[in-house]
């Protein structure tokens, strides 16, 4: 990491929900090497403790501090009350990274309403309630970061993810509008789209993915939490707006953009070579 990326974050107060695994435990660790002062926000308190006793191996600084906040980003009342106690106690913090979320692929007949709602309740409106609770301060402030992670599946509908792609372009959709209107007032945005990383999210839906799905996921390369940590801590650092981590991923994120309508016969052709695929397998 260049060395402005690294005295960027020393001594900033950074919450992240969904800190105590997965992406969001790769950037509290990596921020603590940078001298953030973290803040880790999570369902399960075993799991906030375990995440809060190893972020203190990547301690820099005697007075770096961290701490734990046990709340569902889904229940709107438990994480507005949880967060204005924070703020009370800690102050507004200067980054907010929103990491929680959760997935369930499956094709759509499989997939019942209470997976859309429960998707859209974590990914959607869990970033919604969070940084509701946090921007209004951030904005008396004039100064903080919002740092949104969505995914791949939010730029471009992946088969077997019409849950999690729905969600995830929901978060798009949000941070894209939120981002026009607080640039004006000091706040910066940052939206993040990785593809496949090595998290237990990764180890839950790949047993369970749809067996086109799955050989569609083939072709991708799985991502180290660690280096996708580091990749958006560097481009947030440097004011980047639109964060894409893995080489193959932004590809996909540029070519996706450039065909435009063109690039839905592509994919098109992706899931009939995927269906022909598991066709000769079974």
């Amino acid at each position: 990491m260049a060395w402005q990326s690294y005295y960027h974050y020393q001594r900033k107060s950074v919450l992240i929900t969904g800190g105590s695994s997965g992406i969001g435990l790769a950037l509290a660790n990596r921020l603590m090497e940078l001298g953030a002062n973290v803040y880790l926000l999570a369902r399960r308190q075993d799991a906030l403790l375990e995440a809060e006793a190893g972020l203190q191996i990547h301690r820099q600084n005697a007075d770096q501090k961290t701490g734990i906040l046990q709340a569902d980003v889904a229940d709107y009342q438990a994480i507005t009350a949880g967060l204005q106690n924070f703020i009370d106690e800690n102050g507004c913090p200067d980054i907010l990274i929103n990491s929680a979320g959760i997935t369930h692929p499956a094709e759509f007949q499989d997939t019942s309403l209470d997976i859309y709602r429960s998707l859209m309740e974590v990914n959607y409106f869990g970033t919604v309630h969070t940084t509701q609770a946090v921007l209004p301060r951030m904005v008396e402030r004039r100064s903080g970061h919002i740092i949104n992670l969505c995914s791949s599946a939010g730029f471009v509908g992946v088969y077997g993810y019409s849950a999690y792609s729905g969600s995830k372009f929901a978060v798009r959709g949000y941070t894209d509008t939120i981002r026009a209107e607080v640039k004006p007032r000091g706040i910066r945005m940052s939206i993040v789209f990785p593809a496949d990383v090595d998290t237990p999210q990764l180890a839950y839906e790949t047993p369970i993915k749809p067996a086109v799905t799955r050989e569609i996921s083939r072709s991708a390369r799985v991502m180290q939490p660690e280096a996708v940590a580091e990749y958006i801590l560097r481009k947030a650092a440097r004011g980047a707006y639109i964060i894409v981590p893995g080489f193959d991923n932004r590809m996909l994120y540029h070519l996706n953009n450039f065909l435009g309508p063109l690039a839905y016969p592509v994919m098109d052709s992706m899931v009939a070579d995927a269906i022909r695929k598991t066709q000769k397998t079974t």
